[in-house]
């Protein structure tokens, strides 16, 4: 039977990773991320864990001590935040071209400058390409559940790469919301213990980690970099399928709300399907055949299954919390209407940029969204491709 509790997001990251009790845990505190180690560490000190807890100078130190545990052969985790993130960058790309599967939760907020600490998707958007696999949380049982089957999709022999789960900074991550927890012992079998085939404290095999790798070989490495994210695609659907016969809580790569007979949709991640979700039901209420699609897996990015889910809809709208300033929309946007195109897809698509530096998402907001897609839907024609929503009006004029 599940436990019944009530907890911050940054609370529920936490206790899954009190429950997983990794070899080691380094971190150095950013908001809104602080709370993930500052919980955590608490662990280790009532000895709830018996986790090495290694508190660094800096970000970029947190992470290249998880990649030096990892390669040790030891099972590794740490938490972050924009500029956080951005400190990381060199290690982030070293963590998965060395296969390492650290996993990160990174809690989103906008980077700076200006200097804003509330969320958008401006840190997780910079390193979309950094080969780790991306799993988004639209609220606090989803961060808990993601963080859960994090470790299996990422230490599997077709995999080994490094993963993050990503949630809203402060929409989330200290919003306290009713979860269910699993018990400890079923989350201890469910991981698993970690066993890796090669690692530098194996005496009897001598390796070297991270050695210089010239033209000859870092096109082949990069190359099954990419091979293992294709992987990932069918390891995180057979996780998800263990996780729903513990738990009865089924995942994929997206949740499609009311979509199967919509006329018009939405597509978003994290936080803000929440909110669309409501927008759906008053708009269904009215016979309006509103839908969404919510992505969870953005990395790898479910190309064939998106494109299908959306054919039949008459026109979308593409929810971008991050605006990628390259004058040709946002990466959702980007990543959308390419699989639309290489599958085939005649798919109207506008793209909305909304939220940044934490600017509230309203109902009535992305109800006027809706409505601008039924105008598309009925007239064909898609006059401004690229819009915001949310941002002051006479910014914009």
């Amino acid at each position: 039977m599940s436990i019944r509790e009530r907890l911050s997001g940054n609370e529920a990251a936490a206790t899954a990773m009190k429950q997983i009790n990794p070899d080691v845990v380094a971190a150095f505190p950013i908001t809104p991320s602080t709370e993930i180690p500052q919980y955590f560490s608490n662990f280790v000190a009532n000895g709830t864990v018996d986790t090495e807890f290694v508190a660094v100078e800096s970000e970029h130190s947190a992470m290249s001590a998880c990649i030096g545990a990892e390669a040790a052969g030891a099972r590794a985790m740490t938490a972050t935040s924009a500029n956080g993130l951005s400190l990381m960058w060199e290690m982030i790309y070293i963590a998965s071209s060395l296969r390492l599967p650290i996993v990160l939760s990174l809690v989103n907020r906008a980077v700076s400058g200006p200097l804003n600490i509330h969320c958008d998707h401006s840190d997780a958007m910079g390193v979309r390409d950094a080969g780790w696999i991306m799993l988004f949380s639209e609220n606090n049982q989803e961060a808990y559940d993601n963080t859960l089957m994090a470790h299996r999709i990422a230490e599997h022999e077709n995999v080994r790469l490094p993963l993050m789960i990503c949630q809203d900074g402060f929409i989330t991550s200290h919003s306290i919301e009713n979860i269910e927890l699993v018990e400890d012992d079923k989350v201890k079998e469910f991981v698993g213990q970690y066993h890796p085939e090669h690692y530098l404290l194996n005496e009897k095999e001598p390796i070297a980690v991270g050695p210089l790798d010239v033209q000859s070989y870092l096109f082949e490495h990069k190359a099954q970099q990419a091979e293992a994210m294709k992987n990932a695609k069918e390891v995180i659907l057979e996780v998800a399928k263990d996780f729903e016969k513990m738990t009865g809580r089924s995942y994929g790569f997206f949740e499609a709300y009311q979509l199967d007979d919509a006329e018009v949709a939405v597509v978003c991640m994290n936080s803000t399907a929440g909110t669309t979700k409501f927008v759906v039901d008053e708009l269904r209420k009215q016979g309006i055949k509103a839908g969404l699609l919510k992505l969870r897996v953005f990395r790898p990015f479910p190309v064939e299954e998106i494109a299908n889910a959306l054919s039949h809809l008459k026109a979308i709208a593409i929810f971008d919390k991050a605006d990628s300033l390259n004058a040709a929309g946002g990466a959702l946007f980007e990543d959308v209407t390419s699989s639309l195109y290489v599958c085939n897809k005649q798919v109207p698509a506008v793209n909305y940029v909304y939220g940044i530096g934490g600017r509230d998402t309203k109902a009535d907001d992305i109800k006027k969204v809706y409505e601008e897609l039924f105008q598309i839907a009925k007239s064909g024609k898609i006059e401004n491709p690229f819009r915001y929503f949310g941002l002051r009006k006479e910014a914009q004029e």
